[in-house]
């Protein structure tokens, strides 16, 4: 049907409860228990029919319920409660500007292609969009000036169903925007905001929605617009949907696009994060728009922009990161380069680890560690992983010095700790979690909780979980036409009171899904031993086009219809933020078996720790960081396998072992109380030791102190004298680099002899030749650690060296000392680096001199 005029329609509401709409567009309620109380009151069946979505819920209520409820002194007086913690929220001083005064001239924007912030939201497919929805939360609560920055998928990811085979299915729903917590952003005649963008052959356009997260904006583009071809409206259809040229279009809109959209909004972010290399894009609009604002060559733009990068890597192995064939980028970006005054090789470099290497493609994580000053893993273990997959680019540079940092993950405790739970923390220790911005002083009183309450908690949080469970079920086996006997069954599967094991997580192979099922007699006889049952619950997505993922969640469905287990083991459809919920507030054990070590970080056991399950892990991601003080169990030791079939088949055994001989009996040891008071204790352990840590309060504070404001402080000084310090270092860079030959170590001397004691320090003298430097231009450093038995450094360290004198021969003198802390034999090698005020890390600048 053609020439269909469009209106919309809102929802109308007596004037008594007109807050009710700003709270729903502002999905800080997705962490306010007593919000979602509020809507609970209004109507619980039709909450739950609209999953969970206030907006929709608004939409569908009656409105002889909307006149019961104006006139209900006791929901208005919840209502107002409710709205004035809201204003409160909003306008109070939050830990930033009480830290850096409100003066900090920091504005981040943080870039993802998926955001994972509530279920009612499904533009994200698993852990990293629920990490940027978690970084959204805490950047809020810690009132981090900062923007989010995305796309709008009109079928988001992909919902699961299970075949009768037990076989995945893809289905791809619409989302109808304007039914969901989010507004399209209009100019001051009512408008939306359009940006626009060239791709090959023709424009193409996006408009913007704004979803707000508590004090943070969420900017989403959305191409399905009527002045797009059709193919261009699919830009946003689904998340991880199409082939390469579709992955690259999405990947311009979201890079590009995303930066335009800031700029159309009047933002002017000095520090842009990259969350993943999907972003890497935006670095080169960033260049493309200072040198034509600005009047700034390449080189010039180039520095100033890198100066505010951030870029967060969250892929342990190179399969795992976008490459683009050098054809595909330039068909693309022909045009672009052109503007930014570089040709085909030299632009098609930028991706590349060794820009020499024709045989290379265009590498998007290789892009946005060339435009980021900041990098980091998102674990210590990860880091290293990090380190040593881009050691190429750094040739020069040991491994561990590799510019690649390491800021763990976290979880925004608040929005996964159940309501149970979180009112329990109230009443005894007197504090809201969400209040606490650093979650310190909470999870260190957990052990004044009484045993039998937080037990009494935990204990109906996991009936809830059953009920839950059986709920699904139920509606898995009624979609797939079983028969009504068979859906019945649903209703008896899991007991509420036995030990119950969550796994859930993306179906991917190195994540092992069906660890459990490497010996299946010896699963079946732990499954059904009466006197110590224990029971599973799994759940997870595998990517459409993962075959062997696929056959996974197959295998594990096939087990579970076994008729002398299928009350202990489920699989549950559809895995997402919602089903998150349940599981991780009512699991006893949260496993998780990666592969070591190619899990980068992993979040879900962190979640299901503050609801006091107790994890049972690999080595692997941020579970390396746990120290074992009875909070959990680690299977294995973190060794490292070359043959994988073995590894499993070592680390299964073991697994089986823990189950048997510790997990179960600990947790069904019981005292005269019925109270399983060691198990108690673990969790208590747990909850301390571990929440402190790993949460995204503490998160993001790493990435504010250590990125964000000397980004934007640095970003700042090169913008200073109107670009004219940023024009003068580039300037400065490349005398340097066109001088760097001449400089040259003309003698390192030990200066002394012989043993040397713990304690003292070891002086050493080097004498430089600058050439046509000056001493001013360099650092000398001394770099030294323990030495492994085939000579090489370990652990190393540095310190910088002390110019003393500049010699009438044109050479110069430092000298610096070796601290001596340990015994054994040590060694140390002198390095020359360049060295500037507003250099950031010298090792980017390739220019290293070992002498």
């Amino acid at each position: 049907m053609k020439n269909i005029r469009t209106f919309e329609v809102v929802a109308s509401l007596p004037e008594e409860l007109s807050p009710l709409r700003t709270l729903a567009y502002n999905l800080w309620w997705s962490w306010n228990g007593e919000a979602i109380e509020l809507f609970l009151r209004m109507d619980r069946d039709l909450w739950r029919e609209t999953y969970h979505n206030p907006i929709l819920m608004l939409g569908r209520i009656s409105q002889e319920r909307l006149g019961a409820l104006k006139n209900d002194g006791g929901f208005l007086a919840h209502m107002k409660r409710v709205m004035t913690r809201l204003e409160r929220y909003m306008s109070e001083e939050t830990w930033y500007h009480k830290v850096h005064d409100g003066n900090n001239p920091a504005q981040i924007a943080y870039f993802s292609l998926e955001f994972g912030i509530h279920e009612c939201l499904p533009i994200y497919s698993g852990g990293l969009g629920v990490l940027a929805g978690d970084h959204l939360k805490s950047a809020s609560d810690l009132g981090v000036p900062l923007v989010g920055v995305g796309l709008l998928y009109r079928r988001g990811y992909f919902h699961q169903r299970l075949d009768a085979n037990g076989w995945q299915l893809e289905v791809y729903p619409d989302n109808d925007f304007y039914n969901m917590p989010m507004t399209l952003v209009r100019n001051a005649e009512g408008l939306p905001i359009i940006i626009s963008l060239d791709y090959p052959g023709r424009t193409v356009r996006a408009q913007i929605w704004r979803a707000q997260v508590g004090l943070v904006p969420l900017y989403l583009l959305d191409t399905n617009i009527e002045s797009n071809s059709p193919a261009d409206r699919d830009i946003t259809a689904s998340l991880y949907g199409g082939d390469s040229d579709m992955r690259i279009r999405q990947e311009i809109m979201l890079g590009v696009g995303g930066c335009r959209a800031l700029q159309a909004l009047g933002l002017n972010s000095t520090v842009c994060h990259m969350n993943e290399g999907h972003a890497a894009f935006l670095g080169l609009e960033r260049v493309r728009r200072k040198m034509k604002e600005n009047r700034l060559s390449f080189a010039e733009a180039r520095e100033i922009v890198t100066a505010g990068g951030v870029f967060t890597t969250h892929t342990p192995v190179p399969a795992g990161i976008d490459v683009f064939h050098p054809d595909l980028m330039e068909h693309y970006f022909h045009g672009f380069r052109q503007e930014l005054g570089l040709d085909r090789n030299e632009f098609i470099g930028l991706g590349r680890q060794n820009p020499a290497d024709n045989s290379e493609g265009f590498n998007m994580a290789v892009l946005a560690l060339k435009f980021s000053a900041k990098r980091n893993g998102v674990s210590k273990l990860h880091g290293e992983v990090s380190r040593r997959m881009w050691q190429k680019m750094w040739p020069e540079v040991p491994e561990q010095e590799v510019p690649i940092a390491a800021i763990t993950n976290g979880v925004h405790s608040h929005s996964w700790l159940s309501r149970e739970m979180a009112a329990l923390f109230e009443t005894y220790l007197g504090l809201r979690l969400h209040e606490e911005p650093a979650d310190q002083s909470v999870w260190r009183g957990i052990k004044e909780i009484p045993d039998a309450e937080l037990w009494r908690t935990h204990e109906r949080r996991r009936e809830r979980l059953v009920a839950y469970a059986r709920r699904r079920l139920r509606e898995q086996l009624r979609r797939r036409g079983a028969l009504l006997s068979e859906a019945a069954h649903a209703d008896e599967v899991l007991d509420p009171k036995i030990l119950t094991i969550g796994f859930a997580r993306r179906f991917a192979t190195y994540k092992r899904g069906n660890l459990l099922l490497r010996d299946p007699e010896r699963f079946k006889r732990l499954l059904t031993n009466n006197d110590l049952p224990l029971q599973i619950i799994f759940a997870g997505k595998a990517h459409p086009n993962d075959g062997p993922g696929k056959e996974l969640i197959r295998q594990i469905v096939q087990f579970a219809r076994q008729a002398d287990i299928r009350n202990r083991v489920v699989f549950l459809e559809d895995y997402d933020v919602n089903t998150a919920h349940y599981m991780v507030q009512g699991c006893d054990v949260w496993l998780n078996t990666p592969r070591r070590p190619l899990e980068a970080s992993g979040t879900s056991g962190m979640k299901a720790t503050v609801n006091g399950a107790l994890n049972v892990s690999t080595l692997d991601g941020w579970w390396c960081e746990v120290e074992q003080a009875d909070n959990g169990w680690s299977i294995g030791h973190g060794e490292d396998y070359t043959d994988p079939n073995y590894q499993d088949e070592v680390e299964s055994r073991a697994l089986y072992d823990l189950l048997e001989k510790e997990i179960v009996p600990v947790f069904y040891e019981r005292g005269t109380d019925g109270l399983p008071r060691r198990w108690i204790g673990m969790m208590k352990n747990s909850m301390s030791t571990i929440g402190p840590m790993f949460n995204s309060h503490r998160m993001v504070q790493e990435y504010v102190e250590q990125f964000y404001v000397p980004g934007a402080q640095r970003h700042q000084r090169l913008s200073s004298d109107n670009m004219g310090a940023c024009r003068q270092f580039a300037s400065w860079k490349h005398y340097i680099a066109q001088n760097w030959g001449k400089v040259r170590l003309a003698s390192v001397q030990q200066c002394a002899e012989g043993e040397q004691s713990v304690g003292t320090e070891l002086p050493v003298a080097a004498t430089v030749h600058v050439g046509d430097l000056k001493p001013e231009n360099i650092s000398l450093q001394l770099f030294y650690g323990p030495l492994e038995a085939d000579g090489r450094l370990q652990r190393v360290r540095s310190v910088p060296m002390k110019l003393v004198r500049s010699n009438s021969d044109g050479t110069h003198r430092f000298i610096g000392a070796i601290p001596c802390q340990a015994t054994g034999r040590h060694g140390f090698a002198v390095r020359v680096v360049p060295a500037h005020p507003d250099l950031g890390d010298p090792l980017d600048t390739g220019l290293i001199l070992w002498g």
